[in-house]
Formats: structure tokens, sequence, C-alpha cells
């Protein structure tokens, strides 16, 4: 059987791109969104990915349908964490609620599948438990007050299973996508910046694959991603 990896948050762009590149890798991906229609056009194009429609927030159905992958596929051996629940306006602006919410995809999603996915990981002889996130969990910019708070305690939570779980075999590692993403909403609202200026999808795909596989005498935790242009 195949190995079997387990990508949340795919959506058009990144997610999708990281199903692409471990399905190309020789996995089978089980692929978590809220997008029925999208997760089921992609594995009708990909022949060992399958849709798994759910929202993350939810943590009954989350760990339903985690149990149910391993029904079907067995234990993971690569798990990215890449579903985000974001907004933006200043702490005035944002509604409580909304912060909250956040929270539950970004951190508290984490938490329940990495409970669930490391043992097995562990059981099985190692694995990796790769999580992608962005500037703001380095930093909380005045418009960033119901998001960055969240992606930085995700980055914390992050390093506290990797502390625990790196001598048990089982790598975790933090990707920091600093950058614009090359998507089709951000080229219509950016539409005088130059292709240097954005990050492709599936370059960032590229380097959770590696995260994912690199030897154990010299693992990342935290990684960071940015366009070669980008005036630091």
């Amino acid at each position: 059987m195949k190995p079997l990896a387990i990508v949340t948050g795919v959506g058009p762009g990144t997610g999708a791109a990281i199903v692409r590149r471990f399905h190309e890798g020789g996995y089978q991906v089980a692929m978590l969104a809220r997008n029925a229609d999208r997760l089921a056009a992609m594995a009708n194009e990909l022949p060992d990915a399958f849709a798994v429609p759910c929202d993350v927030a939810d943590a009954g159905s989350l760990l339903a349908v985690l149990d149910g992958i391993e029904t079907r596929a067995g234990a993971p051996k690569v798990v990215v964490h890449n579903a985000v629940g974001g907004a933006f306006g200043s702490f005035l602006e944002m509604e409580p609620e909304v912060l909250e919410r956040n929270f539950q995809v970004n951190v508290m999603a984490l938490m329940h599948i990495a409970r669930w996915a490391a043992p097995r990981m562990e059981a099985g002889g190692g694995g990796a438990l790769i999580v992608t996130g962005n500037t703001s969990a380095l930093r909380g910019k005045a418009r960033f007050a119901a998001f960055a708070p969240t992606k930085a305690a995700q980055r914390i939570l992050a390093e506290s299973i990797a502390r625990t779980m790196g001598p048990r075999g089982v790598h975790v590692a933090y990707l920091v996508i600093d950058a614009v993403i090359d998507l089709q909403w951000q080229r219509k609202n950016n539409p005088d910046k130059p292709d240097d200026y954005f990050c492709r999808p599936v370059d960032i795909a590229d380097e959770v694959w590696h995260l994912a596989h690199q030897p154990k005498s010299a693992w990342t935790f935290l990684a960071e991603v940015r366009p070669y242009a980008e005036n630091w």
C-alpha cells in the first residue's frame, strides 16, 4: 500500500499544489476542505487522492473523518495542516467571535490533528507533521488583530509538539510563507506587480515536500520562504 499523506485546507492554490506534489511523489492523499465540489474534481483527476469534505473547526467532525481515513487508507506518514482561518481589521473593527473562529481553525484543529496523528506515526516508525504559516506568526500588524494572534499561537503549539515528538521519530516543522501567493484573486488585487512579486504554489509545495523528507540528522523546525526579488 502506498504511504498516506493527509492535507487540510485544499483550496485552489497552495493546498492543491501540495496534494499534487505528494501524489506525484507516490503517496495516496486524503484531501480535507469544506468545498466538496472542488475536492471531487481533484479526486477525479488524481487516482490516488480522495475527497474528505470537512470543517476542521468542528472537532467532532474532524476526528470522525480522520478515523474514516485510517479505516480506508491506514495510518498517515505525512500530515500537512494548511487550513487557515483569516480575517482582516483592527481589534476595534473585528468582532471577538471572528478571532475565536480563526483560533479553532488555526490552533485547535492543529491540536486535535496532532493528538490523533502523532501517536500513529510513532507506532508506524516515524512521520512528519508540517504546518503552513505566514508572517503573522511572527508579528502583529494593526489590521491582523483577529488573525496574527492565532498564527503566533499555532507556531508555538507546533514547536511544543516538535519538542515532544522529535525524539520519538516524528518530525514537526512550521513553514512561514512571507509572500503574496500567486493566486487569481491576488493577481487581480495587484495588477501592476511583476511575476517576481508572487510566490508560486508549486514552489511552496516543493518546500513542504522537502521538509517532510529531511534526514533525521538535520531536521528543520522553522523554515521561511519568500520571492527572491522582495526588497528586505
